[in-house]
């Protein structure tokens, strides 16, 4: 049996691993998917013709690729093509509106966009607003003012490349102004989390099948459900869209044996009736990966009991973060992200600067790697803010217990975990601000056990307006046509005033804490 390991920056880069594979085991699968499938001879051979294609239309090592894709092979092929030719790939989410994915496109100074049909009308109007994006790609379809994939391919040699090029990726998370920016790093590092997950992955070529069961365009999906497998020449089946008992179906008829979830499925495949999950065998599961939100004591509880001690935590994000720990060593501490021995130098900082002492919350910082520090694409403040020293942030609370162990326990930060997905307080004010009724608005995560937080906006209605059903209503509509789904208000409660500083600020944790507080 052939059980491979991941050697420096490079392996990361599913784009030159997947050569690799490709030489020693060429019939060996690499992707199934809903819209097709490609073994790893097939997923490298495009992946060369696309790179060549692109040096071909006058892309140069550093430019930038933007995607807006679902999860099927051309996704991949693109990622593929642009970690060997050199380009830095930008994939956007697909769920949002058509200016929303234009921002994106347009700042992260792409030359050459590609899109999904599935998603024309949305990329067709983003890419009117990135008029500096030239070369532009309609993928399995037609899209007004696309070129077609296939044919942009064709009749590129599908040889490997003779002078391959690390390309990169830049990822795009937001802040409290609402708008997103590029999570951007000038050299590849080592994450400290890569041999803590192989040793627990174990991965074996010969055997294992992976399942990504999140978005490819989400960070944790991609890296760890897609480009950590390939890496290490392991097959991934790409579901479209996630659901509970596909996810159990897909366990039991193919013998998946590594997947990644986030606290939301887990709490999905619970409420599955006792005899359904009963029904399934999960025996080929050896490792499941969780992490991107908090998962509740007794969800994870309640998974291990069910799968055995196959669960694995991660607690990290598009900027960085390094702490991890298993199912064993978890049920000794429940409700830990992990050791501050793999973490090393990390800090728990008081609101003075100062380092917390046991036992006592402060802001988590993590010591910043020597090589492949993150900046905010063009956003020099908003890189300095999450800097102290030679430490960083994410804006998470928490505090150390007496074994060294980190139990987090809120956010400085204003953002919401939603599904694992982060949603922007800021941005969804803003889109509600814009409705005549609407004097001020505050939006605020309210804790949920199946979402982890739900999105609650409390607007204050303009005078001489009255707070009614049909308003609430109204408001959501609104939400809906401005937003992408996943960010809109699952609710509209009204207030007559807000808490504000003297400055005219809203005090958003108030608003929490009155929700907190029943």
């Amino acid at each position: 049996m052939a059980r491979t390991s991941l050697r420096g920056p490079e392996a990361a880069a599913a784009g030159m691993s997947v050569a690799a594979t490709a030489a020693i085991a060429p019939e060996r699968m690499a992707l199934w998917s809903p819209h097709g499938d490609r073994s790893f001879d097939a997923l490298n051979a495009r992946a060369n013709q696309l790179a060549r294609a692109l040096r071909k239309a006058g892309l140069a090592p550093g430019d930038a690729v933007a995607l807006v894709c679902a999860n099927r092979p051309e996704f991949v092929e693109v990622l593929a093509a642009c970690q060997r030719g050199g380009f830095r790939i930008t994939p956007i989410n697909w769920h949002l509106t058509g200016e929303e994915i234009g921002y994106i496109v347009d700042d992260c100074e792409a030359k050459a966009l590609f899109a999904d049909a599935r998603f024309a009308g949305a990329c067709a109007e983003g890419a009117s607003q990135a008029p500096a994006c030239k070369h532009r790609f309609a993928i399995a379809g037609a899209i007004p003012g696309f070129e077609d994939y296939e044919s942009f391919l064709e009749g590129e040699d599908a040889d490997d490349l003779t002078d391959p090029v690390l390309g990169g990726s830049m990822l795009y998370t937001s802040g409290t102004t609402g708008r997103p920016k590029g999570v951007y790093r000038k050299k590849a590092g080592v994450s400290r989390l890569t041999a803590p997950m192989l040793a627990s992955a174990s991965f074996d070529a010969d055997r294992d099948q992976a399942l990504c069961t999140g978005p490819l365009y989400h960070a944790a999906p991609l890296a760890l459900n897609l480009q950590f497998p390939l890496a290490a020449g392991v097959g991934v089946r790409l579901m479209d869209k996630w659901d509970a008992h596909g996810t159990l179906a897909l366990i039991q008829d193919h013998g998946i044996t590594h997947t990644h979830m986030v606290p939301t499925m887990f709490h999905r495949l619970l409420q599955l009736a006792d005899d359904v999950r009963g029904a399934v065998d999960t025996r080929s599961l050896r490792w499941v990966l969780h992490g991107a939100a908090p998962c509740p004591v007794h969800v994870k509880k309640s998974m291990i009991d069910w799968l055995g001690p196959v669960l694995f935590e991660y607690y990290a994000a598009t900027e960085g973060g390094a702490f991890f720990i298993g199912s064993e060593e978890w049920l000794k501490k429940p409700g830990s992200v992990g050791s501050t021995s793999l973490a090393e130098g990390v800090r728990l900082v008081s609101e003075a600067g100062e380092d917390v002492a046991e036992g006592e919350i402060g802001t988590v910082y993590f010591k910043a790697p020597q090589v492949g520090r993150f900046e905010y694409f063009k956003a020099r403040e908003k890189t300095a803010s999450a800097y102290l020293d030679d430490h960083f942030t994410m804006g998470d609370m928490g505090y150390v217990d007496e074994d060294g162990y980190l139990f987090l326990t809120g956010r400085s930060a204003e953002l919401i975990l939603s599904g694992g997905v982060n949603v922007y307080p800021a941005e969804v004010d803003a889109a509600l601000l814009m409705h005549d009724a609407v004097a001020d608005v505050c939006t605020v995560g309210i804790p949920d056990e199946e979402w982890g937080e739900e999105v609650r906006s409390v607007v204050q209605p303009a005078a001489g307006v009255e707070p009614s059903d049909a308003l609430a209503a109204e408001l959501l509509a609104h939400a809906r046509a401005h937003l992408a789904g996943y960010k809109c208000p699952r609710r509209i409660d009204f207030a007559d005033d807000l808490p504000r500083l003297d400055s005219g600020k809203i005090q958003r944790r108030k608003v929490r804490d009155r929700y907190l507080q029943g």
